[in-house]
């Protein structure tokens, strides 16, 4: 571990920047303090967002993890109970929350040979349309949700369920189907996201996300690709439901794009670019397959980081303002925030001030804002589209392979949200860091992070310096030493 010694970028309303936790009668200007925390350039291995596994392994960017559950592992014969299903899930999921990691989860019955199907015993193989299946499912459904909805492991749901790999075809459902299935996952789940594999045509009776799994295939660009161009376009989908999926690497021209394998998808900066603008042109918040990539390469861990930053969200704290010297007991604080990255965050993560203890660092007050809301800080919008050459072909048009006939660019750029909240002090006299984190629900700890070099690791970010009654309050002093988020692998939440 090393540490970083950042100067913060200021308005200023004193030139003293120095720290007095003595109490004293000294003149400290009333006005608020207008801080621009120093940006950090570099990707952030943040939650719900980027490269994700297949299956649960370590990775030096993924908080997510894709996990297969066939069905008859969770329910054999219509009597096993629920207590199974919670069994096989604790297993599957083991210790996930020490590392910060989150599961993508999806149930399939078949994966692709004719040997490779994992129907329960007393049910019939290959059977979607019979009223056995639908009670079945209905039954599987509701008790996923009762294990999955309020599980702070799962960070998203694939429906799965129906054709190979639970990918909808091989048979498709038919619409009689869809909107059965649609309708029970979107009750059994009311608090999680849920994806299917193509929510312009299918299952539209919710409004799902979005599994490609062939992201940013050159055979698929138009047909499916732009085909989730035009649904978040006409409806704003990535606004409320995330958009991700896997890249493919065995079938067509997957050589032409996104590479031959994960590791020349992340080196190759034709393919790392092409990558990286169907990222901002879908909003996509998370990829797996292309994980796969050799992390001993540096060509591949550089370019492996530009991908990351790409992918979800990424927040850049403008400005912070704040009150200096706290006589009446109120702390007056505001914000500027962009989402600089390609998709929002997707849950009502709460956001914390706190106050720290000057020596120890540790928590002496805190408040969430209750006028927040981090969902609704959108990025940019309208990223350039590709070229397309028509074809002769199923697939249409195909795009072009450097994508750089014009420099991509937001068409709509990100905009600034602002904040502003009063908050009730009750600390003693004395001057405390000011500082601020987005919390995980499970057990309410910081874990996102703002793309700002003021950070302490344990997931806080130092603003500036409250003084509390008497005292200097005002901008972190020089010679304060910020750690680097991207070496804390210190984050966890509890279940």
């Amino acid at each position: 571990m090393f540490l970083l010694l950042l100067a913060c970028a200021q308005e200023i309303t004193t030139d003293d920047t120095s720290v007095d936790t003595s109490v004293d009668t000294s003149v400290t200007p009333v006005e608020p303090v207008h801080v621009t925390p120093t940006p950090y350039e570099m990707a952030l291995r943040n939650p719900l967002k980027g490269f994700t596994t297949n299956g649960l392994y370590e990775h030096e960017w993924a908080t997510l993890s894709h996990v297969y559950i066939r069905w008859n592992e969770l329910e054999n014969d219509e009597s096993d109970g629920l207590d199974k299903i919670i069994s096989v899930i604790d297993e599957k999921f083991s210790g996930v929350e020490e590392n910060n990691v989150k599961v993508i989860p999806r149930v399939y019955l078949h994966w692709s040979g004719e040997d490779q199907k994992y129907w329960p015993l007393d049910m019939t193989t290959d059977d979607y349309t019979s009223s056995q299946f639908q009670s079945r499912l209905e039954r599987l459904v509701q008790r996923l949700g009762t294990v999955w909805n309020d599980d702070p492991r799962v960070a998203f749901i694939e429906m799965g369920i129906f054709g190979k790999w639970g990918e909808h075809h091989s048979p498709s459902p038919d619409s009689e189907m869809q909107t059965f299935a649609a309708n029970l996952f979107s009750s059994a789940f009311p608090d999680k996201q849920v994806s299917v594999r193509h929510a312009w045509n299918e299952f539209t009776e919710q409004p799902f996300g979005e599994y490609w799994d062939s992201f940013a295939h050159y055979d698929q660009h138009w047909v499916h690709g732009a085909s989730v161009r035009t649904m978040n376009e006409e409806t704003d989908r990535y606004l409320d439901h995330y958009i991700g999926g896997e890249t493919a690497y065995n079938w067509g021209n997957w050589q032409l794009q996104p590479g031959s394998d994960p590791t020349d998808s992340v080196s190759d900066p034709i393919h790392r670019n092409f990558v990286v603008n169907t990222i901002k042109w879908l909003h996509g918040t998370q990829l797996r397959w292309i994980d796969g990539y050799d992390e001993q390469d540096p060509t591949a861990q550089e370019g492996a980081e530009e991908i990351q930053r790409a992918l979800g969200y990424r927040f850049v704290l403008d400005d912070v303002g704040f009150t200096p010297l706290v006589q009446d007991g109120y702390l007056d604080v505001t914000m500027t925030v962009r989402n600089e990255g390609s998709a929002p965050f997707y849950y009502n993560w709460p956001l914390e001030l706190s106050l720290l203890d000057y020596e120890s660092r540790e928590v002496v007050w805190s408040a969430t804002f209750q006028s927040v809301d981090i969902r609704s800080w959108t990025g940019g919008s309208q990223w350039t589209d590709p070229d397309w050459t028509e074809t002769d072909t199923w697939s249409v048009y195909y795009p072009e392979l450097n994508w750089t006939s014009d420099v991509p660019a937001w068409g709509q750029a990100p905009p600034q949200h602002y904040v502003e909240e009063r908050f009730e002090l009750d600390v003693p006299l004395g001057s405390y860091i000011l500082a601020l984190s987005v919390l995980d629900p499970a057990g309410m700890l910081p874990s996102l992070r703002f793309a700002t070099g003021n950070y302490f690791n344990g997931g806080r970010h130092p603003i500036g310096i409250v003084a509390v009654e008497a005292g200097n309050g005002g901008l972190l002093p020089d010679d304060i030493v910020f750690d680097d988020p991207l070496l804390d692998r210190s984050l966890y939440y509890r279940l």
